[in-house]
């Protein structure tokens, strides 16, 4: 539909919020994180991916989206102390808080439907308990995106030339190291990808589990006599060496990248535009948040 708006709420003036919601009660929420990655990409990446997806599938879908929160739930990827990591991490309940204190505002001012979009998979672990609240007890339509990353890479299988063996959607790898070659050309970020610094690496067990065990990829499970079935507590430095996992020098470009955040881009604002169609509607008195400054 026509309209002057700018997208992100961050540079909005209230009074064009409220023209928004004229026109939709959708609402994309990015979720980022600041986190360690292969010695070549920025600490940056999943926030840099998360909000090039999410600005361009909010044009595409045409609604408005929340300022990017670029700090997540990265324990594992602290290193030791010391170590100058760099990496930021919330605690799993503060992270819940902070899901919880968006979606409850953004409900406040009008939306009834709550779309949160991260690259960062482990941002999953603890978001559930916050998007169920908002659903259940305020009545909004709540969901949770993880754009094409790690297993899950589908939507990019056309873009994506690594064998499965290259775990070409992990961390570092084929798919983070393009994406982040095309945002750092098209945001003017000289120096944010040192290619010169990149080299394949792959996950393995954590050596203080000995030779009986192995890893496939960055998932938090090893696998025992052909089974992967069994969750283990891992930093990420245990398995993973040089914080790659994959080969970000599979062909990787700009124009790889570019298409990478095309594809990203169309498939979550398909997403939206079936989300558009869902009835909910979050009553007067769920909306309403009395003890915001205290609770």
């Amino acid at each position: 539909m026509p309209h002057d708006l700018r997208y992100d709420l961050l540079e909005l003036p209230w009074v064009d919020v409220k023209r928004w919601l004229e026109f939709t009660d959708v609402v994309l929420v990015p979720m980022g994180s600041c986190e360690k990655h292969g010695p070549h990409i920025p600490l940056g990446t999943d926030s840099y991916v998360t909000i090039e997806a999410v600005r361009r599938a909010a044009r595409l879908s045409d609604v408005p989206h929340a300022p990017l929160v670029p700090i997540g739930f990265s324990p594992h990827h602290m290193g030791e102390p010391g170590w100058g990591t760099g990496t930021i991490s919330l605690p799993a309940d503060t992270f819940r808080d902070v899901l919880w204190g968006i979606g409850k505002s953004l409900i406040y001012a009008g939306f009834n439907k709550l779309i949160f979009v991260s690259h960062h998979g482990s941002n999953s672990r603890p978001m559930e308990e916050a998007l169920r609240r908002l659903r259940f007890e305020c009545g909004a339509f709540t969901a949770w995106y993880k754009t094409p990353t790690e297993r899950e890479c589908t939507v990019l299988k056309d873009v994506l030339e690594g064998p499965p063996e290259e775990t070409p959607g992990w961390h570092s790898g084929e798919l983070e190291t393009a994406a982040m070659m095309a945002y750092a050309e098209d945001h003017h970020l000289p120096g944010a990808v040192r290619m010169e610094r990149a080299k394949p690496d792959r996950a393995h067990a954590p050596k203080w589990m000995g030779p009986a065990f192995s890893k496939r990829d960055g998932m938090g499970t090893v696998i025992f006599r052909n089974s992967e079935n069994i969750f283990v507590p891992m930093n990420h430095h245990e398995y993973s060496d040089t914080a790659t996992i994959g080969n970000p020098l599979r062909n990787t470009s700009v124009e790889k990248g570019r298409r990478i955040f095309e594809k990203m881009a169309e498939h979550l604002a398909g997403f939206v535009d079936e989300v558009k169609k869902i009835e909910a509607r979050v009553p007067d008195d769920k909306r309403d948040w009395p003890n915001r400054g205290w609770f």
